[in-house]
């Protein structure tokens, strides 16, 4: 496993990686927790989270991981943009329904792939608007 938080890339393959999933916007790749930049997720405590946090295991299963690290820490996570065999994973479950885009710091770059649905159910934080 490559976890260089210096130079912002962190690599986990399938067959030996070691990735666990904390909620729709947060996983944990070798140790290291990586909070996905510009996607507003629901909480935990909530059924939608349960339902995203749970798609988002099963989206992640038996695919290499890639994160793109800012620099940025928000409390013990750093943040980034990962991938799922080349695939943004932030981009995908938004357009699951399972999550909304941040704007505040995606820059809107998610915002085509919400669905109104997701709208609908999901409170957007605060601190996203």
């Amino acid at each position: 496993m490559k976890r260089l938080i210096a130079a912002a890339v962190l690599v986990a393959s399938p067959v030996w990686a070691d990735v666990q999933v904390r909620d729709a916007d947060t996983i944990v790749v070798d140790g290291t927790p990586v909070r996905f930049q510009g996607v507003d997720a629901p909480e935990l405590k909530t059924r939608a989270g349960k339902d995203a946090k749970r798609w988002t295991v099963n989206y992640l299963r038996d695919k290499e991981i890639t994160c793109n690290l800012t620099g940025e820490r928000s409390y013990d996570r750093y943040i980034g943009v990962c991938y799922a065999d080349g695939q943004d994973i932030g981009a995908a479950v938004i357009a699951a329904g399972h999550a909304l885009d941040c704007a505040r710091y995606s820059g809107g770059r998610y915002r085509h792939l919400e669905k109104a649905s997701a709208k609908s159910r999901i409170k957007r934080a605060g601190y996203c608007s």
